[in-house]
């Protein structure tokens, strides 16, 4: 709810009319095929809602991404609430959030029956590892081209926000919360000067 609360007039706004069967198999089969994270889902969604089916715009995806990763809770199931309520409000946040827990589940339900044949075995071992480069590929493509989502708003502010986050998590090591939340702070004051700013003009 604090999600939905958080974005609800920008969605309210851009929402489109969707199936919500559409909706179910997009995150279903998102979720049933997707390794190694909430980072990788959100690369997926990219791929799949922005690109493919173009139910929501490259620069909402970024806002959803950053929200997801800020916000209590795991960062797959935080975009699947984004997304789906973008989408087709509260009832399209179920559906996607259905969508995307429900492979889990029944992933997680067989291989807890087969724990440790699975544990033991050279060839999941093996599998799993390579799955662990693939997500790192794949992760650093997220970055690149949210990157250039960035850059190309051409806002100093923005790009300073990137270069300093950047550089405090790689050479000084801050901890990723903090620089989450500080993010989030010079997010905030720089929307309300923009907004101080705007009334002046008016």
């Amino acid at each position: 709810m604090l999600l939905i609360s958080i974005c609800r007039k920008k969605m309210i706004a851009l929402r489109k009319p969707i199936n919500y069967w559409q909706l179910f198999t997009a995150t279903f089969r998102l979720s049933a095929f997707t390794f190694g994270g909430g980072y990788v889902i959100i690369s997926m969604m990219r791929k799949n809602f922005v690109e493919d089916r173009h139910w929501v715009e490259e620069d909402e995806m970024l806002d959803m991404a950053a929200l997801a990763q800020s916000a209590p809770g795991a960062v797959a199931i935080n975009a699947s609430v984004l997304v789906g309520y973008r989408l087709a409000g509260i009832p399209g946040a179920m559906v996607s959030v259905f969508g995307t827990v429900l492979p889990c589940l029944i992933l997680l339900s067989v291989i807890s029956l087969f724990y440790m044949q699975f544990k033991e075995n050279f060839f999941v071992n093996t599998f799993m590892k390579g799955t662990g480069a693939g997500v790192a590929a794949v992760i650093l493509d997220v970055v690149i081209r949210m990157t250039k989502t960035i850059l190309k708003e051409e806002s100093l502010v923005a790009v300073g926000i990137l270069i300093l986050s950047f550089a405090a998590t790689l050479f000084f090591g801050t901890d990723v919360r903090l620089v989450i939340f500080s993010c989030g702070l010079l997010g905030l004051a720089r929307a309300y000067y923009a907004q101080s700013k705007f009334k002046g003009v008016r």
